[in-house]
């Protein structure tokens, strides 16, 4: 990538909590930092960077604090677009917090970014996406088994096997079709700020006759990703989660790691199932819709290793082809 080059950064919900954490502040605001600097990395290697990130874990935080409110105080629920916009703000404040005061800490701004900005980003989908019928996006803490049964018959959530261990609930995910927003994201992207938008895959909201509309659902924030980062025209699109390359067979004895992959190669690895839904197959299929749009690189990495998969000395790389 040379000098200038535009690049969608999408962090996982991982960026702020971790599998193991107990979700407290001071596990925010350090995750929030480690995700800054490797914002901060790419700025001084002059890269102009969109931010985009996940919410899986925190907008399913606040869903459960939700419902036990409503179940011991009578505290009114709330929706799961209200939940996702929540989660915006929160996360966008922390992040936007981290990332100002590494470029002040680094003398950046204003000499290489004139300021950081979160935008409350709504996402269109389609009111008759067959995905409402069939949830799979991971949502909120993990639980055992046991726990996952109670929950389900006490709230009537559905709960699925996570493939990094556990238990989670799963809610509807409908595919992703624009950000509302985009004018407004590209317009300060041009005037030279590092713009947070999209968080958790944007609210979904559906349009009819009376405008806009939020649903009961989580936009995956990787196929998002692909949508901003294709209407941005970006050179790439960065997907940063916890583990460094993406795997065939991946937690078995013949786990094969992929680091230089065309397009129908991974698409012919999605649709023989090596990649699961609602973990590594979103990211891949969004990966190739971002080369098939037009897109130069989708590299999916972990977020300490950001830099290096720009320079192809680590992630998956997938190119048209």
């Amino acid at each position: 990538m040379r000098p200038g080059s535009l690049i969608v950064i999408a962090f996982g919900g991982n960026a702020f909590q971790s599998k193991g954490d107990k979700g407290t502040v001071e596990d925010y605001w350090r995750n929030a930092y480690i995700s800054a600097n490797t914002v901060i990395k790419l700025i001084e290697e002059d890269y102009r960077v969109v931010v985009t990130h996940g919410n899986g874990p925190q907008v399913g935080i606040i869903a459960e604090w939700m419902a036990l409110g409503l179940k011991e105080k009578n505290i009114p629920p709330m929706s799961l677009d209200i939940a996702g916009a929540m989660t915006q703000g929160w996360l966008g404040y922390i992040l936007q917090q981290a990332i100002y005061n590494k470029l002040r800490e680094k003398n950046l701004v204003p000499s290489k970014v004139k300021g950081v900005v979160t935008i409350i980003t709504q996402t269109l989908v389609r009111r008759d996406d067959p995905a409402f019928k069939d949830p799979t996006k991971y949502i909120g803490p993990w639980y055992s088994r046991e726990e996952a049964e109670k929950l389900s018959m006490e709230f009537k959530w559905v709960f699925k096997p996570d493939p990094r261990g556990g238990y989670r609930r799963v809610v509807p995910s409908p595919d992703p079709i624009i950000q509302v927003e985009i004018d407004a994201i590209r317009k300060l992207v041009d005037e030279g700020f590092i713009v947070i938008c999209g968080g958790g895959g944007g609210i979904p909201v559906i349009s009819g006759n009376k405008g806009l509309q939020g649903v009961e659902a989580v936009i995956d924030k990787d196929l998002d990703a692909e949508r901003l980062a294709t209407a941005l025209r970006a050179d790439a699109l960065l997907i940063l989660t916890d583990v460094e390359y993406v795997y065939l067979n991946y937690g078995t004895e013949k786990a094969k790691a992929l680091t230089h992959i065309t397009a129908s190669e991974a698409l012919k690895y999605y649709e023989e199932g090596h990649f699961k839904p609602g973990s590594m197959g979103p990211k891949i299929l969004a990966a190739v819709r971002f080369v098939q749009n037009g897109g130069k690189i989708a590299i999916i990495a972990h977020l300490s290793k950001a830099l290096e998969a720009l320079r192809g000395e680590s992630g998956t790389s997938i190119v048209p082809g």
